[in-house]
């Protein structure tokens, strides 16, 4: 198994993507090919090619955070984003992993892997971590800002299919992220999205409010992308504040000499600061196009490029894309 991984996409690249790599290709036995600049490349990787199956693909443009990412990619053909997505495209890696411009590696995925039959939007689906027993996945967490009530079905199908592979569960349940649990609740999209996934053979169990993302009620939570990516970073921003929490624990134990690591873990904190830590997962899946996509977070460093390494080797083995390929995608009739 090869995974494609862009060493050019990110703050911290390449230095902290090529940590992460060697790191990814140690513990999980797996081939990286670095893309992007080869002179580079060559100076942080050079000692470890060939003994850690780590291959370095040249790609001699770099896409920046700022501008369109459509004229980005057109514009830039030799991108290390565009070039490591035509290696899933051509067989080469299994998956391609990038922590650079998400709408460049979403539109570009779209361009070159194309929309798998049946699907009109494809959707990132984040693994959130808040409580011990189970994961939960989000879907969509950025990709689609505006959607209709047919596009959330099909996010759901998609995070059906998602789930079973990754998590091992044999009938997800579905939530529909509402302002309320009743079914008359929400505005226009939620309602009519209700209605529609009453209407599937999902195990949708109704709506579900921001609160019960914690509490084991459902196993995939399914919303607009302009919602979700709120959600997701509110997540995020929380994890990050107990991280620094821990950081003045730690400091206070270290200068007062009292425990403050372990009050961290006698409340419980010190587990849930690393669940919720977006490090921990690495990325996320575009679930949708004809192949295997994750999206890391652009802070990303060695820790997170490694967990991502891992994310993608789970979804190339379960056949993650392969799978959804094969399931029927109904066209869905819009609630008038």
């Amino acid at each position: 198994m090869i995974i494609a991984l862009d060493a050019a996409g990110g703050d911290y690249a390449p230095h902290e993507v090529v940590k992460g790599a060697i790191k990814g290709a140690q513990e999980y036995g797996v081939e990286i090919a670095l893309v992007g600049r080869k002179d580079i490349l060559y100076v942080l990787a050079g000692r470890y090619l060939g003994k850690l199956g780590i291959s370095i693909v040249d790609a001699s443009q770099v896409v920046d955070s700022h501008g369109s990412p459509i004229e980005a990619v057109r514009n830039k053909p030799d991108s290390s984003i565009s070039v490591g997505i035509n290696l899933v495209k051509t067989g080469v890696a299994s998956a391609f992993i990038s922590a650079g411009n998400t709408g460049a590696v979403f539109y570009s995925s779209l361009v070159t892997l194309g929309k798998i039959k049946g699907i009109d939007r494809p959707a990132i689906a984040s693994i959130i971590n808040i409580h011990t027993a189970t994961p939960v996945l989000l879907i969509d967490s950025g990709a689609n800002a505006d959607c209709r009530p047919e596009h959330l079905v099909q996010f759901a199908q998609l995070g059906t299919t998602y789930a079973k592979a990754i998590f091992g569960i044999d009938s997800p349940r579905i939530g529909l992220l509402n302002n309320g649990e009743e079914e008359g609740k929400g505005n226009r999209l939620t309602k009519a999205s209700y209605r529609l996934l009453k209407k599937t053979g999902l195990n949708f169990i109704g709506n579900i409010e921001g609160h019960d993302i914690s509490r084991e009620r459902c196993d995939v939570v399914v919303t607009d992308g302009f919602t979700g990516n709120i959600v997701l970073k509110t997540v995020e921003g929380l994890g990050e504040t107990f991280l620094k929490l821990r950081q003045v624990g730690q400091i206070l134990s270290n200068a007062y000499q009292i425990q403050g690591r372990a009050l961290l873990i006698d409340v419980g904190l010190g587990s849930l600061i690393k669940r919720i830590d977006y490090r921990q997962y690495g990325g996320a899946c575009l679930l949708g196009v004809n192949g295997n996509v994750i999206i890391s977070h652009g802070r990303s460093q060695a820790t997170a490029i490694k967990n991502a390494i891992g994310l993608a080797k789970r979804t190339a083995e379960q056949h993650v894309s392969q799978k959804i390929q094969e399931e029927t995608y109904e066209p869905v009739a819009p609630v008038e």
